[in-house]
């Protein structure tokens, strides 16, 4: 095998992987959650256009290569993140992005931008789960430990997020 075939893969799977057509954001959208739940799932693109009715209340988006799955909670929480707006709950939200994140996000706030600050992580495939905020008391909140761990926490958005698979 060549150097620059080996180069050229290495450069092709360093990007995130970007769907063009209805089908292709469909599929990468599907590849968020398991099949009997994605499945069956409503599809939006990633502006919010309905791509495919669903029928087991979760929503999945191909989210520009890092595609995720949620319920109804995930997205009333995602409105209220767009919307600077408070967020509570009282009851359980889950959210599946088996794919990983194609980009480090910041382990401390949802608005931070200098990754030289805090905590960043780009996470391999993960589960989220949102919880009222009292039931995360106690939970360890680094990302470094491959453990389950608290992210966003002291904010509205505070969730746990369940690695399941090896880091990108």
């Amino acid at each position: 095998m060549s150097k620059s075939y080996v180069l050229l893969v290495a450069v092709a799977l360093s990007f995130p992987v970007l769907a063009d057509t209805t089908e292709e954001k469909i599929s990468l959208a599907m590849s968020a959650a398991p099949a009997h739940i994605s499945g069956e799932a409503t599809i939006q693109d990633d502006d919010g256009t309905l791509l495919r009715k669903g029928s087991n209340g979760y929503t999945c988006m191909p989210g520009s290569g890092s595609p995720m799955c949620s319920d109804a909670v995930w997205g009333k929480l995602d409105e209220a993140m767009k919307n600077k707006a408070d967020f509570s709950t009282d009851r359980i939200g889950i959210s599946y992005m088996m794919q990983g994140d194609s980009e480090p996000g910041s382990n401390d706030s949802p608005d931070a931008t200098d990754q030289t600050k805090g905590a960043w992580v780009k996470e391999g495939p993960h589960l989220m789960i949102i919880v009222p905020n009292e039931l995360l008391k106690g939970l360890p909140s680094d990302p470094a430990s491959g453990l389950p761990y608290v992210m966003w926490k002291d904010t509205p958005y505070a969730h746990i997020m369940v690695p399941v698979g090896a880091r990108k």
